[in-house]
């Protein structure tokens, strides 16, 4: 069924209906708390929040007359340039975390929240140079669609999906967050209101436009988050004669801290959390599905290799800003009342003080435009993780495994947007669960699993001939377990969430050793897997050698 048919069914009529009425409620149902999230509405913010949502509806509908085939659904068809397509990844990658989460990790820890910055840079020259160029000339749609190129496909494809989800959802966690607490903030609804709104339109998003709908927010997100984060950066600096040392003077002025915001130990304060992280940012991006999905909506290698690097010139340029953001909050934010309740507490959070500079050095206007950019981010990578989440059940599980590839295109896409729906349900309840964490530590959590399961296997299967089917779904499955497991029992999860009174894991970051165990699990089940299929697998490694070189002589 085409998307254009959907929408003018009545049971689609009814649910957008049904979705108005939730729209239209949720003022009534924050209004009680109303006085708590916020001093004052701002209308201004209101309406360029509101034209932002309405634009980004309008892009929607118009994918949605060209989102007619598993392969539009999916990747565009295809269709979208390197430079476009390089806008996208910063987009998709640039999200919550970074203009809110790192700008609060600077504003309560100083120094060490530059580690966040630095180290999600770091992460794209493996990207380049290891990933980019086999990944699209072996693959399709998903990661799985490389690493079962020469394995068994039911017991690789079940792993990547298993992996590819629990990443999507923790990532959505932090995303869920940031949205809620913005737009808590900016109308006065209730948290949970706000959550279930951004989820609604999350799911309305990926439901009918597909990837090129959520190509084109994406786009238009990363530039107006460039533009929204140059002009604040600029006002920030031209308050201290465009003076680094001057801003951080004023910041150590201000901050609880002083002088210590400028030494690390603040937010890592021991050797293996610190390494930990640092592996996590640095190869974690390179086993995110939605990242990794953007490299099949291009035509070719070459594309695919422009992308990343329009991508990290984008990347790198807007993290730059942010750090200066992130001081500003200290020195403008940090120390007037304007922007703290009477208890002291900033207002809407730590998660907000973004939000709070945006007012302090533009007034009304740039705080509309600035809650508009932060709500098109959150939206954006939202509708990137939810693509990949649903294309791993539908396209992965559904088609490949359950039906052995018999599927047709029509039940793949509605195997697709039933799925899109339950992860709207799951990202919300969520959401509203990790409400009092700090997103972008979220993100780093997120980061963990995907380096200790998803890149090991992606890894090893396009340079280690030895790999073996046993490896790969035991090695990943390990680390993926043992990345989750110890990220439950660190102190973010069992003490603060959980309440308890000790953690069990002391470190707040386990990619030390869940990448050594995902490592060292592939290898070794690699090894002592001496089947006959095993053997045919190696020996397929020619052939995918082969196919790969093919594609880069083709395409340049």
């Amino acid at each position: 069924m085409k998307p254009s048919s959907l929408v003018r069914s009545p049971l689609v009529k009814a649910i957008l209906f049904g979705v108005l009425g939730v729209l239209t409620a949720l003022p009534a149902a924050g209004a009680e708390t109303a006085a708590s999230a916020t001093r004052s509405h701002n209308p201004i913010a209101i309406g360029m929040f509101l034209l932002f949502v309405a634009s980004t509806l309008f892009i929607t509908r118009w994918a949605a007359k060209k989102n007619h085939s598993v392969s539009d659904h999916y990747a565009a068809g295809g269709k979208i340039t390197a430079f476009q397509n390089g806008w996208a990844i910063a987009g998709d990658y640039m999200s919550a975390a970074s203009l809110l989460g790192i700008s609060a990790l600077v504003f309560t820890s100083g120094y060490d929240g530059l580690i966040y910055s630095i180290g999600f840079l770091a992460s794209w020259p493996i990207i380049l140079f290891l990933i980019a160029e086999p990944l699209r000339n072996l693959g399709r749609y998903t990661l799985a669609d490389v690493v079962s190129y020469r394995l068994q496909q039911g017991p690789i494809r079940a792993f990547a999906a298993s992996s590819s989800i629990v990443i999507v959802l923790l990532y959505l966690v932090s995303q869920m967050v940031g949205a809620g607490k913005l737009v808590e903030l900016l109308f006065g609804f209730n948290y949970t209101a706000a959550v279930v709104m951004v989820g609604v339109l999350m799911v309305v998003y990926v439901f009918f436009g597909g990837m090129l709908a959520t190509t084109w927010i994406q786009i238009i997100k990363a530039a107006l988050l460039l533009a929204g984060a140059a002009f604040m950066a600029f006002m920030v600096l031209s308050r201290y004669g465009f003076s680094m040392n001057t801003l951080f003077s004023q910041a150590i002025l201000a901050h609880p801290k002083h002088a210590a915001i400028m030494s690390p130990g603040g937010l890592v304060s021991d050797p293996v959390s610190a390494v930990s992280l640092g592996l996590a940012l640095i190869f974690g991006t390179a086993g995110l599905p939605h990242i990794l999905m953007r490299f099949f909506t291009v035509s070719d290698a070459k594309a695919a290799r422009k992308s990343i690097l329009y991508a990290t010139g984008i990347v790198g340029i807007g993290y730059a800003l942010i750090i200066i953001i992130g001081f500003g909050t200290i020195a403008l934010v940090a120390t007037d009342p304007h922007y703290h309740t009477a208890s002291g507490a900033v207002i809407g959070g730590v998660n907000m003080v973004a939000i709070h500079l945006a007012h302090a050095v533009g007034g009304n206007v740039f705080l509309g435009f600035i809650c508009a950019v932060a709500f098109s981010t959150i939206l954006a990578v939202v509708a990137g993780l939810t693509l990949a989440g649903s294309s791993a059940v539908s396209h992965d599980l559904y088609a490949k495994v359950i039906r052995r590839g018999a599927a047709t295109d029509r039940e793949e896409m509605h195997v697709s947007r039933i799925t899109t729906l339950v992860l709207g349900v799951l990202a919300i309840l969520l959401g509203i669960a990790f409400e009092k964490q700090n997103i972008a530590f979220i993100v780093s959590l997120t980061f963990s699993i995907a380096a200790s399961s998803n890149f090991p296997v992606l890894l090893l299967s396009i340079y280690w001939r030895g790999l073996t089917t046993r490896g790969a779904v035991v090695g990943g499955s390990l680390g993926l377990i043992s990345a989750v497991t110890l990220t439950i029992l660190s102190p973010t999860v069992w003490v603060q969430v959980l309440g308890h009174s000790h953690a069990i894991y002391p470190y707040e970051y386990p990619a030390l050793f869940s990448m050594i165990v995902a490592f060292a699990g592939v290898v070794f089940f690699s090894i002592t897997d001496t089947s006959d299929r095993a053997a045919r697998e190696r020996a397929m490694y020619g052939n995918q050698l082969v196919d790969c070189e093919l594609g880069m002589v083709k395409h340049g």
